[in-house]
């Protein structure tokens, strides 16, 4: 029993580091997607989002999700931290591309969203989780 519990005592100190340099590298590959995509938005999230705007914090929460979704899947295949930074930028340049191609084909997004409508927020959170699905599914092949 001793050498089980020493094994996994073993086992945790070299592989906790590791997990935490990935899960914060991954958590700043998210950060910086992030905020690229509230550069790219045609309208200021924060700012309809605390005065209540539903269809802003619907898109927004979309399109975290849809940014982690592959983040998820690279970090799950991700052997070397390289791979991870690289890949991760691939898979978010993908999601963001995806975004400002949706946008295009929704007429008048901006006014759409500042006026609080989620039927198109809905549609399109759901686009770019979508494409996070089968971005992830790609990514871990």
């Amino acid at each position: 029993m001793h050498a089980v519990l020493s094994n996994i005592v073993e086992g945790l100190g070299d592989g906790v580091p590791v997990l935490l340099l990935h899960f914060t590298v991954t958590l700043l590959l998210l950060g910086a997607a992030m905020f690229i995509y509230l550069m790219i938005t045609p309208f200021r999230e924060h700012y309809l989002i605390i005065h209540g705007n539903v269809a802003a914090a619907l898109l927004f929460a979309g399109a975290i999700l849809a940014l982690a979704l592959p983040l998820a899947a690279m970090l799950a295949k991700a052997d070397l931290l390289i791979d991870l930074v690289i890949w991760g930028i691939v898979a978010l340049l993908i999601q963001l591309l995806a975004f400002g191609l949706a946008c295009l084909f929704i007429r008048d997004l901006r006014h759409q969203i500042e006026a609080g409508n989620i039927a198109v927020a809905i549609a399109l959170a759901g686009g770019q989780l979508a494409v996070a699905v089968i971005n992830a599914a790609a990514i871990s092949g």
